[in-house]
């Protein structure tokens, strides 16, 4: 039998080698305390839990000795867990060990709501029947909570290193205080603010209380929030803010955000690096 020459054919590839997953690894969080209740010396809904999340301090700190930014949160039943919000938590603590390990990660302190007495105690003016007792909730906090947990964690006392936010009327809230003490509280975090309240009434007090310098602010809305009208107001606040010329702002539009817990965790994050996300 004639045997025919084959041509060589080429000479067989390895397969290619897959490339390798990294693994991102996430520093472990430690548990949420809840301390009280503490008597807000005001109201029918006078005892006050207060959660507080410690985060771990930086591996070159391990004595403490670094002075630790403040996050002071509203709300919060809804701030950390599940469990405690009706509409799922906004998993803070979490969300803050995904700080860059350079930057001191914020002691997060977050005052539960009063319920059914909420509005009144987060609005700053009269609303819906309701007195609108923001004022003396901010004089509790300022007064008689910070003092004592800034002994206990070792929190700073320079206003730059302390932020105060939330959403919704959480928000309304926090740029009344960092706008009102501004000896106490350096940044915001107004996340869906509720700058409807009494017709607006925040934007007259502003023209009257014209932001201190420094100040450093996060503020967003949802197109999708009552008919696109919080985002209106929200960029109508931005304007004047940046007018005038005392404001660092990061401002946040957001085409699908609705108003719900599940956004605001959503945008949580960019609003955490634009306040601390810097060694400081």
């Amino acid at each position: 039998m004639k045997h025919h020459d084959v041509a060589p054919g080429p000479t067989p590839q390895a397969a290619p080698r897959k490339a390798r997953q990294r693994k991102v690894q996430r520093r472990p969080h430690r548990p949420v305390e809840v301390l009280g209740p503490f008597d807000l010396g005001f109201g029918p809904s006078r005892q006050r839990l207060v959660r507080v999340y410690d985060p771990a301090p930086l591996a070159d700190d391990a004595t403490g000795a670094v002075e630790r930014p403040l996050l002071l949160m509203f709300d919060g039943q809804n701030i950390f867990d599940d469990e405690p919000s009706y509409a799922g938590g906004w998993h803070v603590h979490r969300e803050v060990e995904r700080l860059a390990r350079t930057v001191v990660r914020p002691v997060v302190v977050a005052v539960d709501h009063g319920h059914e007495h909420r509005l009144n105690e987060l609005s700053p003016f009269p609303v819906s029947g309701h007195s609108g007792e923001l004022l003396r909730f901010l004089h509790f906090i300022i007064a008689q909570l910070l003092p004592d947990l800034t002994t206990r964690y070792g929190l700073s006392t320079d206003p730059a290193r302390r932020v105060v936010g939330g959403a919704s009327l959480g928000g309304l809230a926090a740029l009344y205080a960092a706008l009102r003490f501004p000896n106490e509280f350096g940044g915001a975090i107004a996340m869906s603010p509720s700058l409807w309240v009494q017709r607006g009434a925040f934007f007259k007090w502003m023209a009257s209380h014209p932001p201190p310098p420094g100040r450093r602010i996060y503020l967003d809305a949802g197109a999708k929030e009552a008919r696109g009208s919080m985002l209106q107001n929200a960029k109508r606040l931005g304007a004047l803010l940046l007018h005038s010329g005392n404001v660092q702002l990061h401002f946040r539009s957001d085409p699908r955000g609705q108003h719900r817990e599940a956004d605001w965790r959503r945008r949580l994050l960019p609003a955490l690096r634009f306040h601390f996300g810097k060694s400081r």
